[in-house]
């Protein structure tokens, strides 16, 4: 087959890209992708159709977008790591202004406030999570864990790496993914009944070989894992770096993992006042304390504030900016390119806006709303409203098992309610049979719950 040279495209000339395959030690350039699994292979020709005028391709478009059915048109209950939560209208005020409407977090030509917004959203999220550091927002809450697990090996020297098993699988990809081929990765188990972290089977796995210990709180489950301390002290005592990854919504109301002995705290900002854009309103933080061992080790950029030569007069920009791949290119420790400024300075206009009375109410009504929701399912025949005996904050399972219909089917009748039932474990969690992950956040009222109740009951009994 005749290799074609794009005019546009980059090394596309064969012989150039004879020489950096050689220069690499590839044989082909589908080498390169022989690690991306089987299932997300096409195998197939792509059938792309011959090219249309601007106005053609725009009904063409804007036919697809118009078969999408939004939560506005829908009650929603789906989670599962975009959650609907109230976007306050200052937030799209703030973020849609044009010296901060990018992606990426700006040079001091160009500055117009940016640096300091960010030094804010910093400040902010260090108090929500009782840390001293947070980067610049990486692109979500997996790039952010898989980010912290290599700080933890680079700061400890080892490559073996345990992961509860009940983080987000898609998340948990990312992180494996993200570590290979340096990084050796574990499972450690959990109870069926709560869904804790199986403290006799991470007592067998955590050596002297370890990195990190990572969990999620609350889980990708929903449930909160109440082990906290009993886990730092396990990790501690073989010298691991404890990473948690947290719902930065959830701690008006819960303990940050600072408090039970955390040494990496991550998570998603998405619930921080940014809108679900079809699951596209994803960024991740990462916060440690203050030492030079964390530090040194950030790939991302961090923001402090400095006196300038003029008394009295203050400035903001990078801190130790040495370490990053933006200064050492390609012989940084980890590359770094466009990150969520821009979902940065969001969620620091909402937490501003809130402040600690506001979280705090906040995670109050929505785990008023989650409780009920569950206690009320509890009463219908074949449903149990909860799967775990673990209290939960906002999501939590809900068993079908007894009522003799699929998860699928039960969805299907709810869209035909105009309802988006909560996610099908059956692929992810076989274990759980017929169960479902649902969501309950502020945004649902108490007759949104009930129309899911009656729902659910109507096509249980049928």
């Amino acid at each position: 087959m005749t290799k074609k040279v794009h005019p546009y495209i980059p090394n596309t000339v064969p012989e150039v890209q004879n020489q950096m395959l050689k220069e690499i030690g590839a044989e082909s350039i589908m080498e390169l992708y022989s690690c991306i699994p089987e299932e997300l292979q096409l195998k197939e020709d792509m059938k792309i159709p011959e090219a249309l005028t601007e106005y053609g391709l725009r009904r063409h478009i804007e036919g697809l977008l118009s078969k999408n059915i939004s939560t506005n048109e829908y009650l929603n209950f789906l989670g599962a790591g975009c959650w609907q939560h109230f976007v306050p209208a200052v937030c799209d005020e703030v973020n849609q202004r044009s010296e901060f409407l990018t992606a990426y977090a700006g040079e001091p030509y160009e500055d117009h406030g940016r640096f300091q917004a960010l030094f804010e959203y910093q400040s902010l999220v260090a108090e929500l999570v009782d840390m001293d550091v947070v980067n610049v927002p990486t692109f979500d809450w997996g790039q952010a864990a898989s980010t912290s697990i290599r700080m933890a090996a680079r700061i400890t020297g080892k490559k073996k790496v345990l992961l509860a098993k009940t983080v987000s699988p898609e998340r948990a990809k990312i992180i494996t993914n993200y570590g290979s081929p340096e990084l050796e990765f574990e499972f450690i188990g959990f109870d069926k009944d709560s869904g804790l972290l199986d403290l006799a089977d991470l007592k067998n796995k955590a050596d002297g070989n370890t990195a990190a210990i990572y969990f999620e709180n609350p889980s990708y489950l929903g449930f909160i894992e109440s082990q906290g301390t009993e886990i730092s002290e396990i990790a501690k005592a073989h010298g691991v770096i404890l990473v948690v990854g947290v719902d930065p919504i959830s701690l008006g109301v819960l303990a940050p993992p600072s408090h039970y002995g955390a040494d990496i705290v991550c998570g998603d900002l998405q619930p921080l006042g940014m809108h679900m854009n079809f699951s596209g309103g994803q960024a991740g933080f990462i916060a440690t304390r203050d030492e030079e061992k964390f530090i040194h080790e950030y790939p991302s950029r961090l923001f402090g504030i400095i006196p300038t030569v003029k008394e009295g007069e203050y400035g903001f920009g990078d801190v130790a900016y040495e370490r990053t791949s933006f200064a050492l290119r390609e012989k940084g420790k980890e590359s770094v390119g466009t990150q969520t400024a821009l979902w940065g300075i969001t969620a620091g206009v909402y937490l501003s806006l809130l402040g600690p009375n506001g979280m705090y109410e906040l995670g109050q009504t929505i785990m008023q709303n989650s409780q009920y929701c569950v206690k009320k399912l509890n009463k219908i025949s074949g449903v149990k409203g909860s799967l775990f005996t673990s209290p939960f904050f906002k999501e939590f399972i809900i068993d079908f098992n007894e009522t003799g219909l699929s998860v699928e089917t039960i969805n299907a009748r709810l869209r035909e309610k105009k309802i988006f039932g909560g996610k099908d474990l059956s692929q992810e969690f076989p274990e759980f049979g017929q169960s479902a992950l649902y969501c309950v956040t502020e945004v649902h009222t108490r007759e949104d719950l009930d129309r899911l109740i009656e729902a659910i009951e109507e096509i249980v009994s049928n």
